[in-house]
């Protein structure tokens, strides 16, 4: 492990906690509201593009809204449009953590969150295990 890989703000932590966030998401235990779990895929993506951001030495701010961070890394290099398109799970990154006008979420807006998680997750897991050189 190299010294920056230690290092609590490096690629590969953000990543752990990225990979964290997507196994909550994944879990599904009995009792937890489907809007909890999609805004854990949120998070997940928002970590592994923040991962990626940082493996690309690009600041970020503090912002929970995927798009922003997406248009930032596009300055940097090409992301795949089945990457890109997770960025609608930006409304899962406030609104679907509290009661109020939020629809509840369908098993296929889940399922449809999971698979965007994963494949964000696996691409940025692809770009920050790269080999260097």
């Amino acid at each position: 492990m190299s010294p920056d890989e230690s290092f609590a703000g490096s690629p590969t932590h953000w990543l752990r906690y990225a990979l964290s966030d997507l196994e909550l998401a994944c879990a599904k235990p009995s009792h937890v509201l489907l809007e909890m779990l999609c805004f854990h895929a949120q998070q997940a993506v928002e970590k592994a593009v923040k991962a990626v951001l940082l493996a690309q030495g690009v600041e970020f701010p503090k912002t929970h809204n995927l798009r922003v961070l997406f248009d930032l890394l596009a300055e940097q290099i090409d992301i795949p449009q089945e990457v890109v398109i997770a960025s609608r799970l930006t409304e899962y990154a406030v609104s679907s953590r509290y009661p109020g006008e939020v629809e509840e979420v369908t098993e296929e807006e889940y399922q449809g969150a999971i698979n965007l998680a994963r494949e964000v997750v696996n691409w940025a897991k692809s770009i920050i295990d790269a080999p260097k050189g």
